[in-house]
């Protein structure tokens, strides 16, 4: 049954047809709901729903309501509660998918985030996007930097090319474990399974150990499931102690990694935005590009400046679309390289501080501006 405002539902009489211009039936407020958010399992079971009105897509005619029966009344979808909002905070009925086999980092970001969400794998970060764009999951949470491996630059390239959101942030301190199978010593070893972040940054400690060989897989988690399925003696994994636990190998050594500080930021990703506030911490991510000249980009940064917003990242990437640029200088023709801008900054999208900085930079400088997201900023403990 098509959910109306009960000023506009009308319900046929369930015996017969009103009389011509007579009065039809309304149905009562109180029984006119919110309809909820979509829940896990139908979202999961119908990946291919149709985008909602709003999305840009021609949805055609209004649907006509059907015919008012005790079946449709049951059906009748339940007022939101306060109990709905708490539990959209804790992750209660989310399928958040991340990156990686199950024990993958991105998996404890994602419970630190949701603590009561439903856990998704996937195997690619683009796979993670598709997910949540075809109604297969509700977030995803993808890491877009490190302390010591600096920005993951495909999922800031992807940011680009998908439409979801930035909703929030996680901060997730990440401590290295070396894993091996039962009865496996350190001098056993001759080689060292991971991502290659993660043995780049053990790479002093590994060198320290002995182990000289590396090999680089997809994620941290399933080097540990790969040394356990194929049973290796002389190789470990570097990865979480919570992939130790699910895949039944043992913890050589803790906090293997080369510096203690080691952190990495994770982004949080929906379909639609939140609404921005100013009565907390936020933090709003733009992507924009520039005309060619000398110091368009000082004086794009100097919107912010001028307006004493604080700048907290920057990253550039080339154009995909547009790689190379050429110029002029009435000699030769030179061939730049076209570049996008990823900022982050210290400011909600509700500040009209922030809404006249980008207003100007739109207007003056930028050839292309997108908001990605405005979100609160993640003050907890890595």
């Amino acid at each position: 049954m098509a959910a109306a405002s009960s000023s506009s539902l009308r319900i046929p009489a369930p015996t017969h047809h009103p009389a011509a211009g007579a009065r039809p039936r309304r149905l009562p407020f109180h029984a006119v709901s919110v309809r909820p958010r979509r829940s896990a399992v139908s979202a999961a079971s119908s990946p291919q729903q149709p985008p909602a009105p709003g999305d840009g897509e021609d949805n055609g005619p209004a649907a006509v309501p059907a015919p008012f029966s005790r079946d449709s009344a049951i059906a009748l979808p339940r007022p939101l509660t306060s109990a709905d909002l708490m539990g959209e905070a804790s992750g209660e009925g989310l399928r958040v998918a991340y990156q990686g086999c199950p024990g993958a980092y991105s998996e404890a970001a994602a419970k630190k985030a949701y603590p009561s969400c439903e856990t998704v794998p996937c195997e690619y970060f683009e796979t993670a996007f598709q997910a949540v764009e075809k109604w297969a999951a509700d977030r995803a949470v993808l890491p877009l930097e490190n302390s010591l491996g600096g920005s993951i630059h495909r999922n800031y390239d992807l940011l680009l090319r998908h439409r979801l959101h930035i909703v929030g942030e996680v901060r997730l301190a990440v401590r290295h474990c070396l894993l091996a199978n039962r009865g496996v010593k350190i001098e056993n070893l001759r080689s060292a399974m991971s991502h290659p972040q993660a043995l780049a940054q053990c790479e002093q400690t590994l060198t320290q150990l002995g182990i000289e060989h590396r090999e680089a897989v997809d994620d941290t988690a399933g080097a540990a499931k790969q040394i356990a399925e194929e049973n290796l003696q002389d190789t470990a994994a570097v990865a979480s102690s919570l992939a130790a636990q699910l895949y039944g190998l043992d913890i050589l050594a803790e906090n293997i990694q080369d510096d203690a500080d080691n952190v990495t930021r994770f982004m949080m990703l929906a379909r639609e935005p939140i609404i921005p506030r100013t009565d907390k911490p936020f933090k709003t991510s733009i992507v924009f590009s520039l005309e060619e000249g000398p110091g368009q980009l000082f004086k794009a940064l100097a919107v912010f400046a001028l307006r004493k917003i604080n700048l907290t990242k920057m990253e550039s990437r080339p154009h995909k679309k547009r790689p190379l640029r050429v110029a002029d200088d009435n000699s030769t023709p030179l061939k730049h390289f076209d570049y996008l801008f990823y900022v982050d900054f210290e400011a909600s999208m509700a500040d009209p501080n922030a809404q006249n900085a980008l207003s100007n930079l739109k207007q003056e400088f930028a050839t292309f501006l997108r908001v990605l997201g405005s979100y609160p900023t993640d003050v907890t403990e890595a």
